[in-house]
């Protein structure tokens, strides 16, 4: 399985940071949460004045064999007709990605449809959807491996052009169901608990779902291991969505963690290394049930809480903002000694 080299950020420079942020003219603590990204952004990036650059989305899409099994409101070929409408700029996450200066790359991780070649996004198709996890393991060993290298690649391309800063998105019609299964197996929350609605579906879609769900758990014969979690149950652009976090952390890029699926795939990732949960900020807690909980259990708080449950990485580019404020901050504010302002607390 590919290795990657994740390094918690040095711890030397947080108390240096801590004193500049208590030293600016304002009370201690008054600005909260800026304060608690400012220093994370800072310790990450290793400096006094921390700086956002060239913010991308990158968006993995890819289909789920699972969806024969009628998990999903939504059918299977919206995935490839929302991946056309990101590249001709008509979906969600593009008037966000254009209100906050994000540029958006998609990538084709696995959608059963031959997309046109246009420019804007990148063929890494590893197969044309995956099996369906009911009968049989979502992708092979090589198929994982391949995933989880062209993540990398992807985020390299990114840190090649200049990015500092990265959230990531997703699109695949069943890929609420993959995520359900990554939870429940790799926290112990219960099944139930962690199967929501996904597109819209009602009770009586969410029981039969879940019921589809834990058959494919009993029926599970694999060893339990994370890297085989994710290949028996995870998603072509789950996991590249995986392979792209992990280098993220490695190259020291900040990683704004979206929704519920992204959320799963940053489990993923920190079950493999823990230390790349360092250099994660998540956006928002979604309406998807078990988002709340999975937050919960990775004991981060989440930016926002919009009710937003569409993906595409729009909530992490919603929260990108405070990001920037919080940089700005250390950046822009005076100090009580340079202003020449007795401290006030």
């Amino acid at each position: 399985m590919k290795t990657f080299h994740i390094q918690r950020p040095d711890n030397e420079i947080r108390q240096p940071l801590i004193s500049r942020i208590n030293n600016l003219t304002k009370p201690k603590g008054s600005l909260g949460r800026l304060e608690e990204i400012a220093l994370q952004v800072g310790w990450i990036q290793q400096t006094l004045s921390p700086s956002l650059r060239h913010p991308q989305n990158i968006i993995f899409a890819a289909d789920h064999g699972i969806t024969e099994e009628g998990v999903s409101l939504s059918p299977k070929e919206v995935t490839w007709q929302q991946t056309i409408n990101f590249l001709h700029g008509g979906a969600g996450v593009n008037f966000l990605c254009r209100q906050h200066g994000f540029k958006l790359k998609i990538v084709d991780a696995g959608v059963d449809y031959d997309l046109p070649d246009e420019a804007g996004i990148y063929k890494m198709k590893v197969r044309k959807g995956t099996r369906n996890f009911l009968h049989e393991a979502a992708m092979t060993e090589e198929e994982m491996e391949t995933c989880l290298e062209n993540g990398a690649i992807i985020t390299n391309i990114c840190r090649e052009e200049g990015s500092n800063v990265l959230s990531f998105g997703e699109m695949g019609i069943g890929n609420t169901s993959a995520s359900s299964l990554w939870m429940t197996c790799l926290t112990g929350i219960p099944l139930e608990q962690c199967v929501g609605a996904g597109s819209g579906l009602d009770a009586t879609g969410v029981r039969r779902k879940y019921e589809v769900l834990k058959q494919a758990l009993e029926n599970y014969r694999g060893d339990g291991s994370t890297p085989d979690i994710l290949r028996h149950f995870g998603g072509l652009e789950m996991v590249m969505a995986v392979g792209a976090m992990l280098q993220a952390a490695e190259r020291h890029i900040l990683i704004l963690v979206d929704g519920f699926i992204m959320t799963a795939c940053m489990l993923a990732a920190s079950r493999l290394y823990p230390e790349v949960l360092d250099y994660a900020i998540f956006g928002h807690c979604g309406d998807e049930a078990g988002h709340r909980l999975l937050l919960d259990y990775l004991g981060v708080k989440p930016l926002l809480q919009l009710g937003l449950r569409l993906g595409e990485g729009t909530g992490a580019i919603c929260a990108y903002p405070l990001v920037d404020s919080a940089v700005r901050m250390l950046n822009e504010m005076d100090t009580f000694h340079h202003a020449a302002i007795t401290k006030y607390f």
